[in-house]
């Protein structure tokens, strides 16, 4: 009677640890999609502003079509995106072309010093601060999930009910080196 008893006080300990893990499962992964809806909120403003910008610059730089061109490209190419991996590459191409939009506007004292362009630039600025934390959190969230699901016993779980790994949402390597600048 005693055996029979401590046999079935394992089996409840067991059926509520496995609960538990599952639970812990769906909680991240509920966690880990609307952190990337973060994400995706941030970066609609992001594409949503790119139009503006660049509408403001075409008055002013009439010559330097191609840089222009870049940003619209790798906007369009951000919008239809779906996985994280691709989101994220498309974001980084932005994220370089928005970069030499700005460093266009330094060689035209006339757009630097326009008021809607200086709005539109502090107004990015935000979206950028924005993204960033939301990929921090999403970041965060997937290692945490991640983590789940490698260790043991979770890893059970994970595997009985399919949780597979999540990709962060990262950048690029050049994204990681210091800007260079050059007076000459």
């Amino acid at each position: 009677m005693t055996g029979g008893l401590i046999f079935l006080g394992i089996i409840v300990i067991l059926v509520f640890a496995f609960i538990a893990y599952y639970n812990k499962f769906i909680k991240l992964k509920n966690q880990a999609d609307e952190s990337f809806s973060g994400i995706d909120v941030q970066l609609k403003r992001r594409h949503d502003l790119i139009p503006n910008i660049v509408e403001t610059v075409k008055g002013y730089v009439k010559h330097e079509a191609s840089t222009l061109e870049k940003v619209v490209q790798a906007r369009n190419i951000a919008m239809s995106a779906n996985s994280v991996e691709d989101k994220a590459k498309a974001e980084n191409m932005i994220t370089g072309a928005l970069k030499s939009l700005f460093a266009l506007s330094e060689s035209y004292p006339d757009l630097k010093a326009n008021q809607n362009f200086i709005s539109l630039q502090n107004t990015l600025s935000e979206i950028e601060d924005n993204i960033q934390n939301a990929r921090r959190y999403y970041n965060a969230v997937v290692r945490d999930y991640n983590i789940l699901c490698e260790s043991f016993p979770s890893v059970i779980i994970a595997n009985i009910f399919n949780f597979k790994k999540r990709e962060f949402f990262e950048i690029e390597e050049t994204e990681r080196e210091n800007v260079k600048v050059n007076f000459n």
